[in-house]
């Protein structure tokens, strides 16, 4: 009986694990296409203020 108690336990644990990991790696991509949108517009704004002064 403690095998299955402590089998429940330990899948529980691991189960939590691979969320916790899932939900860091989806915020890390937000954030990641986040300032790549970022870095994309202030391109966009950089090559319109260039073509301006021209």
């Amino acid at each position: 009986m403690a095998d299955n108690y402590l089998e429940k336990r330990y899948d529980e644990y691991v189960a939590r694990k691979e969320a916790e990991q899932k939900a860091r790696q989806r915020a890390w991509k937000k954030r990641l296409d986040a300032y790549r949108r970022k870095l994309a517009e202030e391109q966009t704004v950089m090559n319109k203020h260039d073509n301006s002064n021209e």
